[in-house]
């Protein structure tokens, strides 16, 4: 498990650089809730023609958990990785899947055992090796009162699935309570759609970012998503630096949320 910051090597400019940035940044518009898509592990290791892409997949893993601290280092509240979706479960190859689901849960045990931070899987458990399960559930009980950075973990999680799932479990409720359906059309509101959720009782998130040049949102928080603003970056996952989220943060500070007004 880790016990120390991450180890990166910078040179003088780019530091000079970064603590511009990072100075001009206004701390009371900078997002409480940050959703990040990681893209591009694969192409990074195709790139260097290593033997396979869980060279990649691992690149990734650790870059998330730099992003976890640069968020952590900035009073950030609330960050949302996307870790594996129910497409990945379908579409992936048996032997990367098994890699990568190895990862996954290796990234989950040191997250839970850093900082002060707090764990959450937002995603179904169907398809999921017990394993990884064990993993997930290890992690929130580990850190279920920790006060610091709230850390969702999406995996196994598809954005229309979770609509799905929010429905069906507003139906199961109101089945119980023996209510019919005429109490249940009266009931339904965004609102308690928003509660049934994955992420129920948290906020959205102000700010989404996906990395390696890619432009959709692969199905993750369809909902959540809704006045959202987005962020594209160009380098690909492991790539990516520090200064490369502060110029994120810098764009995101310069916009003007309306919220349709």
């Amino acid at each position: 498990m880790p016990e120390h910051e991450p180890k990166i090597g910078k040179g003088l400019l780019y530091r000079l650089y970064q603590r511009r940035i990072r100075k001009h940044l206004n701390e009371a518009v900078l997002p409480k809730h940050v959703a990040m898509i990681l893209d591009g592990n694969r192409r990074w290791a195709r790139q260097r023609s290593l033997e396979t892409v869980a060279h990649g997949h691992r690149a990734g893993a650790a870059k998330f958990l730099e992003f976890l601290v640069w968020c952590d280092d900035l009073g950030i509240e609330v960050v949302t990785l996307y870790l594996l979706s129910t497409d990945n479960l379908k579409n992936r190859s048996s032997t990367e899947l098994d890699e990568l689901i190895e990862i996954i849960a290796e990234l989950a045990d040191d997250i839970s055992h850093y900082r002060d931070w707090r764990v959450k899987h937002v995603g179904t458990t169907v398809g999921l090796p017990e394993p990884l399960i064990a993993a997930l559930d290890g992690a929130e009980a580990r850190t279920a009162s920790h006060k610091g950075l709230h850390v969702n973990l999406a995996i196994g999680y598809g954005g229309r699935s979770e609509i799905e799932d929010a429905v069906r479990s507003i139906i199961q409720k109101h089945r119980s309570l023996g209510h019919g359906l005429d109490e249940l059309e009266a009931a339904i509101d965004q609102e308690l759609i928003a509660e049934h959720l994955y992420t129920g009782g948290q906020p959205d998130p102000d700010l989404v970012i996906r990395t390696s040049g890619e432009q959709r949102l692969s199905d993750f928080m369809l909902w959540q998503s809704a006045h959202s603003e987005f962020y594209f970056m160009e380098a690909l996952g492991p790539d990516v630096r520090e200064v490369d989220f502060l110029r994120a943060l810098r764009d995101y500070s310069r916009r003007q949320r309306r919220f349709g007004s």
